[in-house]
């Protein structure tokens, strides 16, 4: 029943009113800020407006069950987070950011594989998800994966320069994946 709603929601409710092109090149000119963002200071707000326009990116149902499952996620209720953004996924299996938080939602809960495949997705839907490299470094740094974790980050940072301690996490990564360069 519940798959049956969310469906009749999705093709009964208007698509948001930019275009997709409007949206990429909005998109991409926040990127371009975040990058050449000259302090974390400055590169703070404009990673909060990059994560509210990628959970936002659907229609206005997707973007229902992503607030939801976001919300459900910081309580906790993983099962119900992945629920929410499992269905936001079957509406727009094209929206990055439901791959990553279903991947945060997946990894609470124990399931680490299913994270890191979504994670995966997430990056082939949009590369630039610097979240989801924080989040695959996160995964990575657990399993004492320092390769992955090392990898992960420097992709993080060649988006995110100024991610707050990122030189220095970058270092110690280094130090952890490759060995002491003294």
């Amino acid at each position: 029943m519940r798959r049956w709603l969310i469906l009749f929601l999705a093709v009964t409710t208007p698509a948001l009113a930019d275009t997709a092109a409007e949206r990429t090149a909005q998109l991409n000119r926040m990127m371009d800020a975040l990058k050449a963002a000259p302090s974390p200071q400055v590169a703070a707000p404009i990673e909060q407006q990059i994560m509210q326009r990628l959970i936002q990116a659907g229609s206005p149902v997707v973007t229902l069950l992503m607030s939801r499952g976001l919300r459900e996620l910081d309580a906790n209720a993983t099962q119900e987070a992945i629920e929410d953004f499992t269905d936001a996924i079957t509406l727009d299996p094209n929206l990055a950011e439901a791959y990553h938080q279903r991947a945060k939602a997946r990894y609470a809960a124990g399931d680490t594989t299913g994270a890191i495949a979504d994670i995966e997705q997430t990056l082939e839907h949009e590369p630039r998800d610097f979240a989801a490299l924080r989040t695959l470094a996160a995964i990575s740094e657990a399993r004492k994966d320092w390769k992955g974790a090392y990898a992960a980050w420097r992709k993080l940072l060649d988006i995110d320069p100024k991610t707050p301690d990122g030189e220095e996490h970058l270092k110690d990564l280094k130090r952890r994946a490759l060995g002491d360069e003294t």
